[in-house]
């Protein structure tokens, strides 16, 4: 016990002469050099992880992105709920791609920005387009019929 304890001890002496790389309130980088520090201490914001709007805006104007996204997968949940489910799926998957289109195009998106900007658009793009389409692919009457999968599913799936 008291080995690790003076070993975390001997790890919090340690003064890092390297800032850590996240970048401060205002955006700006807090180092110059490109070398990882010995020990991180806090984690860096995704890029595009900025507010959406000025400080002086009000909370829900900054974050404008993360909100559109979920009033609009709040709407496609109601409309399932509401015994539409086709089209408050179709809605919810929408509300995806859309995630996906701003975090492409906005560069500071707030709170919609979890993780690089790659990782968020594939996500929320791979997401958005799976529940769109199995929405529109939905039994009975199906929307879309993707004629190759009655044959892939042929040996799984008796009529």
């Amino acid at each position: 016990m008291s080995a690790e304890h003076d070993a975390r001890q001997r790890a919090e002496d340690i003064t890092v002469a390297d800032p850590v790389s996240a970048p401060d309130a205002d955006g700006r980088p807090r180092r110059t050099t490109r070398r990882f520090p010995l020990f991180t201490r806090d984690t860096a914001r995704p890029e595009g992880g900025g507010r959406a709007a000025s400080g002086d805006a009000p909370a829900p104007a900054r974050q404008w992105p993360i909100l559109a996204v979920l009033l609009t997968v709040g709407l496609g949940l109601l409309l399932t709920a509401l015994d539409l489910f086709r089209l408050g799926t179709v809605l919810i998957g929408a509300a995806l791609l859309a995630g996906a289109v701003l975090r492409w195009l906005v560069p500071d998106v707030g709170m919609l920005a979890v993780r690089s900007r790659f990782t968020d658009i594939v996500t929320y793009g791979g997401l958005g387009l799976a529940i769109t389409l199995l929405a529109l692919m939905m039994q009975p009457d199906p929307w879309l019929e993707l004629p190759f999968l009655k044959d892939t599913l042929h040996f799984t799936v008796s009529s």
